[in-house]
């Protein structure tokens, strides 16, 4: 059947698209489907009995809540307690694909983990870059501290998935070309991946999940940012870290930020050492302005004035050097500054696109004057052999590629124009981002969303967060804002480190929200960085930042939360 289906879709030329999607979504819950008596039952099994009889599971396409071809339990193991590197307690293994509608599109391959001690939760993990490789669901949930046990060892059922498409490259676009693949990352996988493994705990423990919670960083914060959005009745909870959730717009201004640094033939690069002096600069007239010389600027406003002079091209600039010519590692020409000043700008796309319900075509600024270091977690982020080696040239050049123009020989460094995309560009918008600020679902079925932003991230900056939680602003009242949503900015805090690299309980916080009513104040985080290790800052509501009192400067209790 699934051979016979693939010849007529192949070679139904004259055939609309509507009616092709008709038969798509008729044989999807037709074709494939299955009794859900099929399914077996297990609680009352030992587990490895459980585990075994898992394998080789076939889950109908009518029992996932979007069109797919059904799914397969491909391997199960039972890990024990005392295995080799297993800190998670006995648990099943459970390794599967869902399977695409369409020929061309690739399996989701997923992992479900069954702990024995279950204690009746289940937590969903996001990825990461463009994915392309399963989310185990074995460690540390974003910026979790690992001296904390891992939620699997806690005892939740723990998921995640490759979103639907197989990489090794972490900004390798070539799937973006495939429509179905596209969907499953821009944001359908989390919903089949989360209805697999609701449909296997409910054969395995004989019962539903009583909670069900979604935490990621990054591509994974916007995954977050998906579930709350996109599929509220899913989950009671969520934690977005540093979400890359406006996605389409991002991506496009990191076309803007590489072409920066691409501009003036290339001049306008900053070496390393160029960027070591700069940083320097800047952590010399901003670190004291919170009151504590820490190698953290968390007054970001009085740094925002402290360091105007350092975008002049005049000799006002202390950082520039003489006639604005590029004569030395320690200072930054004309054409450098240049760049630098475009980062500190909004990208403004020039037309409107539409995220579910309302416009959005300004994404926010970089912080290059703020205290980036751009060099963060190991990633020479402005390129550390020269422009077309920097971090935002990498996305900056996929999505417009592959997702916009379609088009393999475009070279979108010089001759990509959004404006002859616009069209498309909405319709990505559409797919692949999660910026709508209609939350009222997630809000009335007593959903809690935690999200944080580190205030040095220079692969996502912080403003991108702050302007979505400006717009909740508008949406919702304060009482009824914080009656579901939370927002923390963390300073020092970077993308993958930062002078302050911070680990944070968010799942504690967030159980504690949902199941007990107990709503988050302050937070507090604790700093992974070896030099500084155990250090520790409160986690300020947005706008506060944590202003040193008096005390050890390595101590949380020293600091106040003030705006």
């Amino acid at each position: 059947m699934g051979f016979t289906f693939t010849y007529r879709i192949k070679g139904c030329f004259g055939i609309s698209k509507i009616f092709l999607l008709f038969i798509v979504l008729v044989l999807s819950q037709s074709v494939f489907a299955q009794d859900r008596t099929a399914i077996p039952a297990m609680a009352n099994l030992s587990a490895a009995e459980a585990c075994s009889s898992l394998e080789g599971l076939s889950v109908a396409a009518g029992d996932i809540g979007l069109p797919t071809a059904g799914a397969t339990i491909q391997v199960t193991e039972l890990v024990s307690s005392n295995a080799r590197d297993n800190n998670n307690g006995e648990y099943c293994k459970v390794l599967g694909a869902i399977h695409p509608v369409t020929y061309n599109a690739p399996d989701i391959n997923f992992e479900i983990n069954l702990p024995s001690n279950w204690n009746g939760k289940s937590l969903q993990f996001g990825g990461g870059g463009f994915n392309g490789s399963i989310v185990t669901g074995l460690g540390h949930y974003a910026k979790q501290p690992t001296s904390e046990q891992t939620p699997l060892a806690r005892g939740y059922v723990t998921l995640g998935s490759d979103s639907g498409h197989q990489s090794t490259l972490g900004f390798d676009g070539s799937f973006l070309l495939f429509d179905e693949a596209l969907r499953n990352f821009g944001h359908e996988q989390i919903k089949k991946t989360h209805d697999v493994a609701m449909l296997l705990i409910q054969s395995r423990y004989g019962t539903q999940s009583q909670y069900n919670y979604f935490i990621g960083g990054s591509q994974g914060g916007h995954e977050a940012f998906d579930a709350a959005q996109r599929y509220p009745d899913d989950y009671h909870g969520i934690v977005a870290g540093y979400p890359a959730h406006n996605l389409v717009m991002l991506h496009l201004s990191a076309n803007q930020f590489a072409r920066a640094l691409l501009a003036n033939n290339g001049n306008s690069w900053l070496s390393p050492a160029k960027v070591t002096a700069f940083t320097a600069a800047v952590y010399e007239t901003c670190d004291g302005l919170d009151r504590a010389e820490d190698g953290i600027i968390s007054n970001v406003a009085a740094c925002i004035d402290a360091t105007e002079d350092f975008k002049l091209n005049t000799q006002q600039n202390p950082i520039r050097c003489d006639g604005g010519a590029d004569t030395s590692d320690s200072c930054l020409s004309d054409a450098q500054i240049q760049a630098l000043n475009v980062m500190d700008e909004p990208y403004d796309l020039g037309f409107s696109v539409f995220a579910d319900d309302e416009a959005n075509s300004i994404f926010p600024k970089w912080t290059p004057f703020e205290g980036s270091t751009f060099f963060d977690g190991g990633f020479p982020n402005l390129g550390g052999e020269g422009p077309e080696s920097s971090l935002q040239s990498a996305p900056g050049n996929a999505t417009p590629k592959y997702a916009i123009a379609q088009d393999l020989s475009l070279d979108t460094m010089n001759d990509f124009d959004p404006a002859n995309y616009a069209g498309r560009i909405s319709e990505l918008v559409e797919l692949m981002s999660a910026n709508s600020i209609n939350l009222d679902r997630f809000k009335e079925k007593g959903g809690k969303l935690i999200y944080f932003h580190g205030m040095t991230d220079d692969f996502i900056p912080v403003y991108s967060s702050i302007q979505y939680w400006e717009r909740l602003q508008g949406r919702y009242d304060e009482n009824s804002l914080s009656d579901f949503a939370r927002f923390y900015t963390i300073p020092g805090m970077g993308h993958v480190t930062g002078t302050f690299n911070a680990r944070i309980s968010s799942l504690d916080a967030l159980e504690a929200w949902v199941e007990r009513g107990m709503g988050p104040g302050n937070l507090m985080a604790t700093d992974a960085n070896q030099a500084t290790e155990g250090r520790s800052r409160p986690v300020c509501h947005y706008p506060e930042w944590p202003r040193h009192n008096r005390g050890d400067m390595n101590s949380a209790d020293s600091f106040t939360c003030v705006e």
